[in-house]
């Protein structure tokens, strides 16, 4: 999943470890598309790689205005995110994830 996030150019991946905090899946990927249109391209392209893998109905929510779109992949959740929409729901923090550093900007 994270490789094909790549793929499409996801910014600010993050994936959590449910295990012992959550019943509902083992794993939540949080990622970060710069359009709408991009969003939704990732969460299609994702319904179509959890379905090579084995995954059955893996159907993304939310592709209408494609905002925020939520795939759920049995033990994994993908939330796919507009940057301004991640930031207003800030769902790592609501999961105490660690968050990947941010590029040294001074020394570029």
């Amino acid at each position: 999943m994270v490789e094909s996030l790549e793929d499409h150019k996801a910014t600010d991946i993050v994936v959590i470890d449910l295990k012992g905090k959550s019943d509902i899946a083992d794993f939540m990927v949080i990622a970060t598309g710069q359009s709408g249109r991009q969003v939704s391209t990732m969460a299609d392209t994702l319904a179509i790689v959890v379905k090579d893998h084995g995954v059955i109905g893996a159907v993304p929510e939310g592709r209408g205005q494609a905002d925020w779109v939520l795939l759920d992949a049995t033990d994994v959740i993908v939330h796919l995110f507009r940057p301004e929409v991640r930031e207003f729901y800030n769902l790592e923090k609501m999961w105490n994830a660690e968050l990947p550093d941010a590029p040294d900007t001074a020394t570029a």
